[in-house]
């Protein structure tokens, strides 16, 4: 009950005592009681209203209360208990009292409801008002804040939105979720988040965050939502509404008030952060000052930045860093203060260079550029410096700081200045640091006098203008040779040419241009070489520049004495053109058919090698091969059947029996001085026997041949055949040519005859297995002509071999090793081989297609 005196009593009946007294300022005249008996509304005689909770004494007046008021009730639906109506003769008024918001506990006027005429409000549940009315009946009418309980699903957006804001205002967070997925709309559900963190509902805040996506609310709520310190959460969840003075007050009233200085200093409000620092944590007021320095230095505040930076020297050891951070800031405030030589002195004793760099770059923009360059210096940042230094004209200490530079401006700044004191020496250095190559050159030409640098110079950097500078200083000099190249060089060609023209110099001119010219280049030069009679030059650069028929014509009339040059330029220049006219007359050039003088065999060779026509080449090769073997050069021969077998087998053309004959025949030859070299009689005999049944094919030889096979033959112990030679030797036509040496044990041979004679081995053939005689390479079962060893002459065996890796040819695998311990080429193509090389062929089927060379 209450007084007129002010006095709020609870009184509890079954204890019968007094459980509570409050004492109001004015006397109390109604009070209404909650269904519990915990809250209470009273009305004071000045007619205003207030709540009252009787378990903590604490009083909240209500809001826009009604001087008209004639009483209040309270919401009875149990899920309601801080809704109340207070109710006039015309209106009843929805408060909602709200006990944990981040505000704390308030009252709150959620709208108004007309009350029909003489209607009497008796009881409130669930936002259904029952009244009596005029003749003693009952009737309900809902409360116009209660519209969204009715058809929460049903409406406009517009209607939807209202019903959403009774509902949060009203706590009805079920309903208010319900409205916001019918609404589907960013805005709604920001709206019901931002209720949820006002009610202090933080796992409600977490599920509608979760809704909208917004992934750094949902992880800062999550970091806050086990807090138990009412005050500290509340702080955190106005922090995150930008309620930031609000939030202070709050951390500061909690368990953890360094929440607040934390906060302040996040948000860079310094001047509070400092404040709060005073009171809540001295130790870091330095840190604090630093900070704010910092950023009173970037908007241009330099007198406080300065004094924050002052106050923020800790002088302890263990903040190191942050001290050098502060007195590199009192150095730059310093400069900008104009205490120059207090900032300059700081800057030069902190160890920090980007701050030398920071400083020096302040006094420079202040025109400081004595200090400004020192400090450069210092820093060790010589570009800067000597830039700096030459803009106040010390050229001495740029010279000082020289080697340091790499900045080529500053190189080419100082080259100029040395160059107007008249000291080209250190210009010319100077210049060339600079990478100004064409003042260098012309220095070195103009004034110093040393055309050797200055072409070293242009041929190291190929400058235009420098070479066109050294070739006017030739000109000067009458070299013309010089002048023309330097000319060619700076891509003057047409001067060149003239040059060239006018002093009889093309053939300078013509080698200058090698293959950089242009086709209009190489047709000048060409008639000039015509209109002079050099037939040589004039076909040279006809061909160069594609006129192959007039190149070639100037090659046929070329003297003797250039014979060879040009009849290879001639098939060069044919085998370009691809033109069987020019084919033709070059082929009646090289028989003979037009001077009556048949040409070298070889060059008809290399002409079908260039035309690709490699099936004349090949019949060409056996020619040649027969006049080397005919004059007794066996190694040529048997390198040019080697160079044309390996050429048709690169073009996939078979290859002609009488090649493939005449290379084994020769070969053989080649193997006999191997083997006898190496001691080995019987092979070298075995070779002696194929070559000298071929000894046609050795007609300036004969003799010597025969006689070598009947020695070796009979070392060998081969004695039958040793004899049918040596009575071959017997004939009136070699008889008389005999070395004396042997003359006398041949004819003694001859007359005693020994037919005793080594049976050869055998060994299968590769492709049909049937068992023959090591040397001999055709098989009488399946008459196929067998590859043979490369090391030995014997015909190929399946299950020992090898190829030389270099040509490809098949050897002995066995065999080959042998003759590689005392060999170290390959004897078919001569080049360096070692054991280590030799793979060893299990399956050698590619290299027994007997379709490779013609039967």
């Amino acid at each position: 009950y209450g007084t007129d005196t002010g006095a709020i009593n609870c009184f509890y009946i079954e204890d019968w005592q007094y459980v509570n007294e409050y004492r109001h300022t004015v006397g109390v005249r109604k009070i209404f009681p909650d269904p519990n008996g915990t809250r209470l509304v009273f009305i004071d005689d000045k007619s205003d209203g207030f709540v009252f909770c009787a378990v903590n004494d604490t009083v909240f007046e209500i809001p826009n209360f009604s001087p008209t008021i004639k009483g209040v009730l309270w919401e009875n639906w149990p899920m309601d208990k801080g809704v109340f109506i207070a109710y006039d003769d015309d209106k009843v008024y929805t408060y909602v009292f709200h006990k944990d918001t981040i505000q704390g506990s308030k009252v709150i006027l959620a709208g108004g409801t007309k009350l029909p005429y003489s209607h009497k409000p008796l009881l409130l549940y669930n936002g259904e008002l029952t009244c009596q009315t005029q003749s003693g009946k009952t009737n309900s009418i809902t409360l116009s804040t209660h519209m969204f309980l009715e058809s929460p699903q049903g409406g406009t957006t517009s209607d939807l939105g209202r019903s959403l804001t009774q509902a949060l205002m009203l706590k009805r967070f079920t309903e208010a979720w319900e409205l916001c997925r019918v609404l589907q709309e960013p805005s709604a559900w920001t709206e019901l988040g931002r209720a949820c963190l006002h009610h202090m509902e933080v796992e409600l805040a977490i599920r509608v965050y979760r809704m909208t996506k917004n992934v750094g609310m949902v992880m800062s709520l999550e970091e806050v939502k086990g807090i138990e310190d009412q005050n500290l959460l509340a702080g955190h969840l106005a922090m995150f509404t930008s309620d930031f003075n609000q939030a202070q007050d709050l951390y500061l009233s909690s368990s953890c008030p360094i929440a607040a200085l934390e906060m302040r200093r996040d948000l860079q409000h310094w001047d509070s952060a400092l404040q709060l620092a005073k009171r809540l944590a001295p130790s870091q007021i330095p840190f604090i000052s630093k900070e704010y320095a910092v950023h009173l230095e970037f908007v241009g505040d330099y007198v406080n930045a300065l004094a924050h930076y002052e106050k923020g020297i800790t002088g302890d050891n263990k903040h190191q860093d942050h001290d050098e951070a502060c007195l590199a800031g009192v150095a730059r405030m310093s400069i900008r203060m104009g205490d120059i030589r207090r900032g300059a002195n700081q800057a030069i004793k902190h160890p920090n260079r980007q701050l030398k760099k920071d400083c020096g770059a302040i006094l420079e923009s202040m025109k400081q550029y004595s200090e400004a360059a020192q400090l450069y210096e210092k820093g060790q940042y010589y570009d800067k410096a000597a830039s700096v230094y030459i803009r106040c004209k010390n050229w001495a200490k740029v010279g000082e700081l020289l080697p340091h530079v790499t900045s080529p401006k500053i190189h080419l700044q100082y080259a100029k200045a040395k160059e107007a004191d008249g000291r080209y020496k250190e210009a010319a250095m100077a210049y060339e640091n600079a990478k100004d190559w064409d003042n260098v050159i012309r220095i070195q030409l103009d004034n110093l006098n040393n055309p050797e640098e200055a072409v070293r110079v242009v041929r190291e950097t190929q400058s235009i203008d420098g070479a066109k500078m050294v070739a006017r200083f030739f000109l000067r000099l009458n070299d013309y040779g010089s002048a023309i190249q330097f000319l060619v060089m700076s891509k003057c060609n047409d001067e060149a040419f003239q040059l060239a023209q006018q002093h009889s110099q093309m053939e300078v001119y013509a080698d200058i241009i090698g293959s950089d010219a242009t086709m209009e280049d190489y047709q000048s030069i060409a008639l000039y070489f015509e209109g002079e009679k050099k037939h040589l030059q004039a076909g040279k650069f006809f061909q160069l520049c594609g006129q192959h028929s007039r190149a070639l014509k100037h090659f046929l009339r070329c003297p003797n004495t250039d014979d060879n040059l040009a009849i290879e330029m001639a098939i060069e220049t044919v085998g370009q053109a691809k033109d069987e006219a020019l084919t033709n007359q070059l082929i009646d050039y090289l028989m003979g058919e037009s001077d009556g003088m048949p040409k070298d065999a070889k060059y008809l060779f290399r002409l079908y090698m260039a035309l690709k026509q490699y099936r004349e080449a090949a019949r060409t090769a056996i020619i040649i091969a027969r006049e080397e073997q005919s004059a007794g050069n066996y190694r040529n021969a048997h390198d040019v059947l080697f160079s044309m077998y390996t050429e048709l087998q690169t073009q996939k053309i078979k290859i002609p029996s009488e090649m493939a004959t005449n290379l084994m025949i020769l070969h053989s030859y080649i193997l006999v001085k191997i083997h006898v070299k190496r001691g080995d009689h019987l092979k070298g005999a075995r070779m002696l026997i194929r070559v000298s049944n071929n000894i046609s094919k050795f007609p300036s030889h004969i003799v010597p041949i025969l006689t070598s096979a009947v020695i070796e033959c009979h070392r060998a112990g081969l004695k039958n055949s040793s004899f049918s030679f040596a009575a071959l030797l017997m004939r009136p036509e070699y008889r008389n040519k005999i070395d004396g040496k042997y003359k006398k044990k041949i004819e003694a041979m001859v007359r005693r005859p020994d037919t005793s004679e080594l049976e050869e081995e055998t060994s299968p053939c590769p492709y049909c297995g049937f068992q023959l005689p090591e040397c001999e390479l055709l098989c009488p079962g399946c008459k196929n002509n067998m590859p043979y060893c490369i090391a030995t002459g014997r015909h190929m065996v399946k299950e020992d071999w090898t190829v030389c890796p270099h040509c490809d040819f098949p050897a002995l695998h066995s065999e080959f090793l042998v003759l590689l311990e005392t060999e170290s080429a390959c004897p078919m193509c001569s080049e360096s081989l070692n054991a280590s090389h030799l793979k060893k062929i299990t399956d050698c089927a590619n290299y027994l297609q007997p379709d490779q060379v013609e039967q």
